[in-house]
């Protein structure tokens, strides 16, 4: 690379002489034409003097002549010596660009070889790191063999152990074995009492059975016997609601359950029982309270009061996290002021909440998601 540098920086040296030559030249010239010009001029001008002065034109004019041959003659030798500077400074440049593509080519072939060696060490170093990728598989392999050498060691130690562990134990068993026999004899004179006693307990136990069946049977009637009962209560508590709320608006009853539209009871978004929320509940309360009064205290039974909502999400900022909270809180709200309004049995309810997932009515139309948004009531078993 060195000799690249100074060859290059030689061929520009060779260059700006050879600039500076040809310029030297072109002046030559330039100054060549203008001798002649003057030359042509002087002539001129010893024609037109020559009638009147001849000998004296003549004179001057052999004067100027060779004052003029002098200075072309003199123009014409540096001209030649520019002409030789240039030759020469052309030469050089020849070597020199000579030079220049023979240090490009010297470069180029250092390149070659530059980046043969480097790819040279690139596939050593890809090598020596695959020798040592190899190396430390090896080495880990090594290891886990070592290791599974040292674990098979311990187990064959234990293994010993346990050999003679069992050994032991064989030896204990066998003098349990021989004192079995002899106690044998013994046992089977009690083996026939225990025979005699089992037939005992296995008739007490048939016994035993009999009574547990006739009781379930006899529980199993009364439970039919509430159920009826309930059904019968359940029926007459939504008998009395419907003759007082059936025929308002929105109002459903579906199957066994009686249905109150959100709107009826609360304000859109909100868990706080409405003022005509309280009236209709407070409805509801009057008549469980008339038919609670007579249910017999044996029967497990249980208000349910289930909230719904349709399926849009609550506006950002709301005071409940999602439908299913507003549903449960909404619930809960009835179930409070059923006690605190009017003295209902906490023990008696039971608030739930289901959100958007349990529709009676599946359409996106406005009128379904109305419905959907509902407050039901059930008179059923724990």
């Amino acid at each position: 690379e060195e000799r690249l540098a100074a060859a290059l920086a030689a061929g520009e040296r060779a260059r700006a002489r050879a600039e500076t030559a040809e310029a030297e030249a072109e002046a030559a010239g330039s100054e060549l034409s203008r001798l002649e010009a003057e030359l042509a001029a002087a002539v001129a001008e010893a024609a037109r003097e020559r009638t009147r002065a001849e000998q004296a034109e003549a004179a001057a004019a052999q004067r100027v002549g060779e004052d003029l041959g002098r200075r072309l003659a003199a123009a014409l030798a540096a001209q030649r010596e520019v002409e030789a500077d240039v030759a020469d400074t052309r030469e050089r440049l020849a070597a020199a660009l000579a030079a220049e593509r023979a240090a490009e080519a010297q470069a180029e072939d250092l390149r070659a070889r530059l980046e043969a060696a480097a790819a040279a060490r690139l596939d050593a170093e890809e090598t020596a790191a695959e020798r040592r990728r190899l190396l430390a598989v090896a080495e880990r392999q090594l290891e886990e063999e070592r290791a599974a050498a040292e674990e098979a060691e311990k187990r064959t130690a234990l293994l010993n152990q346990q050999v003679g562990e069992l050994n032991r134990q064989l030896s204990r068993l066998q003098a349990l074995l021989d004192d079995a026999r002899e106690r044998d004899a013994a046992q089977q004179v009690r083996i026939e009492t225990l025979g005699r006693d089992l037939n005992a307990a296995l008739a007490r136990a048939a016994a035993e059975e009999r009574r547990r069946r006739q009781l379930e049977e006899a529980r199993a009637e009364r439970l039919a016997a509430e159920k009826e009962d309930l059904e019968r209560y359940r029926s007459e508590f939504f008998g009395r609601l419907r003759e007082i709320l059936g025929a308002r608006e929105g109002v459903e009853i579906e199957g066994d359950r009686f249905v109150f539209p959100s709107e009826v009871l609360f304000a859109p978004g909100e868990a706080k029982l409405s003022d005509a929320g309280r009236a209709e509940i407070g409805e509801v309360a009057g008549v469980l309270k008339d038919v609670i009064d007579e249910i017999p205290d044996e029967i497990d039974w249980v208000l349910r009061v289930d909230g719904h909502t349709d399926d849009v999400p609550l506006r950002p900022g709301a005071a409940f996290e999602d439908n299913w909270e507003l549903s449960q809180a909404r619930a809960l709200s009835v179930v409070r002021y059923l006690i605190d309004a009017h003295d209902m049995p906490p023990a008696r309810l039971s608030a739930n909440g289901f959100g958007q997932y349990q529709p009676i009515d599946p359409r996106g139309t406005a009128e379904a998601r109305a419905r959907n948004r509902r407050i039901e009531l059930k008179l059923t078993e724990r």
